[in-house]
This record gives structure tokens, C-alpha cells and sequence, in this order.
């Protein structure tokens, strides 16, 4: 894994206390929102920032880790992917195989990413353990599907606890456990029933797109699930998205150019501001969709989300299984 470089003028980092702050308010801010209208702030939130975090992800990600993803590996990588957008296109017509299907094809993914990325007994033990959740996967997949749309909203973690590198000295270490207090500590505490008092279930402005919400609560909590628990996974999954929100289309573009710069520099056609233009001429046709007939945007959006949201996990296991070197720059 090639080391971060310095980032340049735009790069250029606030004070920790800053960054910490900012962090900590973005993340105060989507908390009430969550608590007070968790089932506005999840489909509001898709409708509004959804299609635009998906491209400024796939931005950073093709950009910051553009030698991991090459050759045959990202060809093989598409390909899967591609087979995953078509099981969730025709889900509606044949869900049984549609459904098996893709959990089979999400274990090959990550199964290609354990075979280019890990050597020896890393490999051996990787793919068994893939193997036992496989298994799983099958046998239950309502939870599997759920655990993956949780998941993915802890992503940003892992990314940010990799960018904190570039901080010196303490700093880093206060960086990095403010990322952990609101990635897994806040969720730990609502699904405890620790906030129960203030949850709204009421779902208000968007009653007339998603009606009772009860169709948008059982996207993130196992069909088993009591009402209670499935509020308190609502406003989880409220609250993470939000953030997946500000990490994806605020932070990283703000304080990671050089992975937009090595995107451009990769892919030309789209860089600068097309980016960001692709990404807002997506949202609108996905906006009017949405507005239209929200589940039918929904599974729309559903299906091509899963280039960014499947392509995560070999880059995940990059990061956590290849040493990296240690890279620094000088706070402002």
C-alpha cells in the first residue's frame, strides 16, 4: 500500500481541536435529528445526498487506493459487482434467487479480496473464516441483509482512522477516539435503549412517500424484531447515514485532494467539478423517481449503490492487513 502523500494548499489541516469539534457538532446535530425524525432524516437524507456520496466515495476510493485496484483484480471486482446490481434489478421479479444469489456473489468479492490481498496463513485462516459466515449467510439471510446495511454505515471508520495518520504526535489518538465515540459508542448507547424517551416515530413530513415507514424500518432491523428494537435500529441507522453523509461529501473532499487529484489524473473525463456534477445530475433523476414512487427509487438506487458499497470491502482488507507507513504534515 503506497503511503499518503502531503497534501497540498487545499489540504491543508485545521488545528485537531478543530477537526474534533467540527466532528463532534456534525455529529450532535445528526443525533437530534435522528432521535426527533429518524424516519424524515432516512429518506430525506437518501433523496437529498444518497446518489452524490455514492460518486465522491468511488471518487476517493479509485483515487486513494488507485495501485490497489487495478489489472484483472478491479476487472474481476466489476464483474462481481455487476452480477450483485443485477440480482437487486430483477429482485422484484425472482427475490429467492435473486437474494441467494448476491450473498453468494458478496463472499466472492470478498473472497477475491482475501486471494489478491493475503498470503499464507492470513490466507488460509481469511477464507475459512468466510466459509463459516457463509454458511450463516445462507442459512439466515434477512439478518445477513440487515448486518450489511449496518455495516456499511461503519465504514467511515476505518477510512478516517487511515486518513488520522497524517496528524502528528497526540493529536491523532484524540482524532481518532472522537470517530469512535460516534461511529460505535452513540449506537452502542441507543440500541441499549439508553435515548428510548426521545425517539419520534412519527413519520411526518414524509408520510405521503413512505406511509406508516414500516417498510423503510424493516430495511434495517431482522424481521424478528420487536417495534422497540426496530426504532431504536431506525434511528441508528438514521444517525450513521447522516454521518456517512458528512464524512463522504464534507470531509474527505475537503481534507483528502490528493485522492481526488490521483482520480483526475486516473480518469480525466471526470475530473473537478464533473465529478460533482455527475453526482448532482444523478441525484435529480433519482429525486424525481424518489418523489414519484420512493420504493421504486429506492430499489433503483439499491442496485447501482452497490459498486461503491461492495467495492469498500477489498479496500477494507488492503487497509487492514498491509502495513502502511507512517506519513505527517504540519497543522495549521
Amino acid at each position: 500500500m503506497p503511503s499518503l502523500p502531503v497534501p497540498g494548499p487545499r489540504g491543508a489541516l485545521p488545528a485537531p481541536i478543530l477537526l474534533n469539534a467540527a466532528m463532534i457538532i456534525a455529529a450532535a446535530g445528526a443525533l437530534a435529528l435522528a432521535l426527533r425524525a429518524p424516519l424524515a432524516l432516512t429518506v430525506l437524507g437518501l433523496i437529498a445526498f444518497g446518489v452524490l456520496h455514492n460518486v465522491l466515495e468511488l471518487r476517493y476510493v479509485a483515487g486513494r487506493f488507485a495501485a490497489v485496484l487495478t489489472g484483472r483484480f478491479l476487472i474481476l471486482l466489476v464483474i462481481l459487482i455487476s452480477g450483485i446490481v443485477a440480482c437487486r434489478l430483477i429482485a422484484g421479479y425472482q427475490p429467492a434467487i435473486a437474494k441467494y444469489a448476491e450473498v453468494g456473489l458478496g463472499y466472492l468479492v470478498l473472497g477475491v479480496g482475501c486471494w489478491y490481498g493475503l498470503r499464507g496463513r492470513r490466507l488460509v485462516v481469511a477464507l475459512l473464516v468466510l466459509a463459516v459466515a457463509a454458511v450463516g449467510s445462507f442459512g439466515w439471510p434477512s439478518y445477513h441483509f440487515v448486518m450489511l446495511t449496518h455495516l456499511h454505515n461503519l465504514v467511515p471508520l476505518v477510512f478516517l482512522w487511515e486518513w488520522a495518520r497524517r496528524i502528528p504526535g497526540p493529536a491523532r489518538g484524540w482524532f481518532r477516539a472522537s470517530q469512535v465515540l460516534w461511529v460505535l459508542v452513540v449506537p452502542a448507547l441507543i440500541l441499549a435503549g439508553a435515548v428510548d424517551p426521545l425517539i419520534v416515530a412519527d413519520p411526518g413530513v414524509v408520510a405521503g412517500f413512505v406511509g406508516d415507514g414500516t417498510r423503510v424500518i424493516a430495511a434495517s432491523a431482522p424481521p424478528d424484531a420487536s417495534v422497540t428494537i426496530g426504532l431504536r435500529l431506525l434511528v441508528i441507522f438514521a444517525f450513521l447515514q447522516t454521518m456517512h453523509y458528512v464524512v463522504w461529501v464534507g470531509f474527505l473532499p475537503r481534507f483528502a485532494p490528493e485522492a481526488a487529484a490521483a482520480f483526475d489524473a486516473r480518469v480525466p473525463w471526470l475530473r473537478g467539478w464533473r465529478t460533482w456534477a455527475v453526482g448532482a445530475a444523478g441525484g435529480v433523476f433519482l429525486a424525481a423517481l424518489f418523489l414519484s414512487d420512493y420504493f421504486a427509487g429506492k430499489a433503483l438506487y439499491g442496485a447501482l449503490a452497490s459498486y461503491h458499497a461492495y467495492l469498500e470491502f477489498p479496500v477494507l482488507l488492503a487497509l487492514l492487513m498491509t502495513p502502511v507507513p507512517q506519513t505527517r504534515t504540519n497543522l495549521s
